[in-house]
């Protein structure tokens, strides 16, 4: 195994772990600890190769530092990622080493689990580390952060329907949901005991098939739920999905998802408001997750009342957002980062 520093002028730390167990590259990020330690869940996922996973580490980190603020917790951001199949390639030797790595960062980095890891998977990590979140048992356990996510996504979705039609009330309304995974799924049983009517895609058809199942759902291919009429797009899958691409094709009049870093760029921001799509900036409404996560870093004796207070208070934070968006006919995305930079290090903006 063979560690090497990146050099970025946007953030604190990079590092590059090459020779993993299966040959395998990973990295971690840590954009700010301006607020605390850098916190932020690892992420498995057959990658194009390390650039691209590169790329995605700085993005995911920098908006693990804005979410912290947002959620107004006393953490930085960072994340990290490995270049795998988790379905094939992630195995117990390839996490202990991963987990030795964080430990030898003494503290600068808290993980979780993301896309492609499991609370078990956390518990193989902690073998290695103290510096790691989510498990299923302890005094200070938090499990498995994708209900709380979900129901942080819920109350985005009924804060951008509220200022969209007027009303918080889903009950008739149509969603697309992109991604079924925990909290896509999680997100979708939420959405339809509200009265919505969903549509859904996912990578993995047995997933699909549970959706149509248990919600009522009508199904699409990958490519088509972009095209989809509804009110409200959420997507739950990966980042940089709305685009200069995509969004010509959207047929809604809102977006309020789940997914990390869900813009392309900046100016899809605009893009999106200038459609007059009124978009719920995704580093607020995905908050809960970390939230949830935070309970166990922060080793909170009544967790479930502090995660439940800190929920209601990011729900009132994209309230805040989308008031001032909505009076000042300016991108949602804009405003969020000016209510949320001054609470980070300049390095952060």
């Amino acid at each position: 195994m063979h560690i090497t520093d990146v050099i970025t002028p946007t953030h604190e730390k990079v590092i590059r772990i090459d020779g993993l167990d299966g040959g395998l590259t990973g990295f971690i990020a840590l954009h700010s600890t301006t607020r605390g330690p850098a916190a932020g869940g690892l992420r498995m996922r057959p990658y194009a190769g390390p650039a691209n996973a590169l790329n995605d580490v700085l993005r995911l980190s920098r908006g693990m530092t804005f979410k912290n603020a947002a959620a107004d917790l006393p953490l930085g951001g960072g994340k990290a990622v490995i270049v795998g199949d988790p379905a094939s390639q992630k195995t117990p030797a390839l996490l202990e080493q991963f987990g030795s790595v964080i430990d030898s960062l003494n503290g600068q980095y808290w993980t979780a689990e993301d896309m492609g890891m499991s609370p078990v998977d956390m518990a193989v990590l902690a073998r290695k580390t103290r510096y790691v979140a989510g498990l299923a048992d302890g005094e200070f356990a938090s499990g498995d952060p994708s209900p709380i996510t979900a129901k942080g996504i819920f109350n985005a979705v009924r804060t951008t329907a509220k200022h969209r039609f007027g009303s918080a009330d889903l009950k008739g309304k149509t969603v697309s949901v992109q991604g079924l995974g925990n909290v896509g799924m999680h997100l979708c049983g939420l959405l339809r005991r509200a009265g919505a009517q969903l549509i859904v895609t996912d990578l993995n058809p047995d997933a699909v098939a549970e959706a149509e199942d248990q919600f009522a759902a009508r199904a699409v291919p990958l490519d088509d739920i972009y095209g989809v009429k509804a009110d409200i797009f959420a997507p739950c899958a990966i980042g940089a999905i709305l685009n200069d691409k995509t969004i010509p094709q959207l047929q809604v009049a809102a977006v309020a998802g789940g997914a990390n870093n869900q813009l392309a760029t900046e100016a899809d921001a605009d893009a999106l408001h200038a459609r007059g799509i009124l978009y719920a900036p995704d580093y607020v409404a995905n908050g809960g997750g970390i939230i949830n996560v935070a309970t166990e870093i922060l080793q909170i004796k009544d967790g479930p009342a502090w995660r439940d207070s800190k929920l209601e208070a990011l729900k009132a934070t994209m309230e805040a957002i989308l008031t001032r968006a909505v009076a000042t006919n300016r991108s949602p995305h804009r405003v969020a980062d000016e209510i949320v930079a001054p609470k980070i290090s300049p390095r952060a903006a």
